[in-house]
């Protein structure tokens, strides 16, 4: 369910974005997208940190 959310939530920001873009607010169009890009990148780096202590825990399991 977190995918779907997480896509209905970046259809939401492109589609903002492209309703400025339609009326000629470029620069707000690309701050939109400039910081939803921003979100996204913390996100992966705390699910990369989150999974890491997993990794340890299954590479002592298997020794």
């Amino acid at each position: 369910m977190k995918t779907l959310g997480r896509l209905i939530s970046r259809l939401d920001t492109f589609m903002a974005s492209a309703a400025f873009a339609e009326e000629g607010e470029f620069d707000t169009a690309r701050e939109i997208l400039r910081d939803a890009n921003s979100q996204n990148e913390r996100t992966a780096k705390r699910v990369e940190r989150d999974q890491a202590p997993r990794r340890v825990v299954q590479n002592a399991r298997s020794k």
